[in-house]
């Protein structure tokens, strides 16, 4: 009886193996390769397709955010910055444009 397991389980292994030759030796083949690559193609496709359709929600998204930000302001209001009396040239004196 245990010949006969060890048996089983050779010629199991030896399935498996041929199997896994017969499918390694297929894909080594031009035809192979090309379907490999097909596959490549299709999931990056797939992939960039995912993040445009996220980038194109994340955009409206956003826009509705500004949107609801305008909407909500009443008025603008300007503050008006002065610049310290020290800040100009020599003495207070405007500074000449370049070219001049």
């Amino acid at each position: 009886m245990r010949r006969l397991f060890w048996f089983g389980a050779g010629v199991a292994a030896g399935v498996a193996l041929a199997r896994k030759l017969n499918e390694t030796a297929r894909k080594a083949t031009p035809s192979g390769m090309a379907e490999q690559l097909g596959g490549a193609v299709r999931e990056l496709a797939g992939a960039v397709g995912s993040f445009g359709a996220e980038v194109r929600a994340g955009m409206q998204e956003r826009e509705q955010e500004l949107q609801d930000v305008v909407d909500s302001a009443d008025t603008v209001q300007f503050r008006r910055i002065e610049a310290p009396a020290d800040a100009g040239a020599a003495g207070g004196r405007r500074a000449r444009r370049a070219g001049r």
